[in-house]
């Protein structure tokens, strides 16, 4: 349903870095940077490698509300263990805690997910929902 999905920043460079840190995990990588022209419209979009961009960070002129509760994005994984590291980089990398990696058995038998807020406020999960 979705073709791609971005997330205003107050600071471009602080979000770029922190995504490219939780994102690798999952497979996914920087596949676009525009730091050209007009720092208002500074970007960075994200996807599978080769491939175009899934999500995007755009620079902001200044800082916007991140949206509120019951807003959050989950970003498909490819094990526990990339769920995992998704969440131990995120940590490290200036984001909150907002649940531990772990099953979460009332969203389903086998979903396993992790929970963050990023350096902006964005709640954010990292989740794989088979057996794998």
């Amino acid at each position: 349903m979705l073709h791609h999905l971005s997330f205003g920043v107050a600071d471009l460079r602080t979000a770029a870095g922190f995504y490219d840190a939780v994102l690798g995990p999952l497979g996914y990588e920087r596949v676009w940077t525009d730091f050209d022209g007009d720092p208002d419209r500074h970007a960075v979009g994200y996807g599978l490698p080769g491939g175009g961009d899934k999500f995007a960070l755009k620079q902001c002129s200044k800082r916007e509300s991140v949206p509120g509760p019951g807003f959050h994005l989950a970003f498909s994984a490819p094990s526990r263990d990339a769920v995992d590291r998704f969440h131990e980089a995120a940590l490290r990398h200036g984001g909150a805690d907002n649940g531990a990696p772990g099953p979460r058995p009332r969203y389903g038998p086998a979903y396993y997910a992790a929970f963050v807020v990023d350096p902006e406020g964005n709640r954010i999960e990292a989740v794989i929902s088979t057996a794998a």
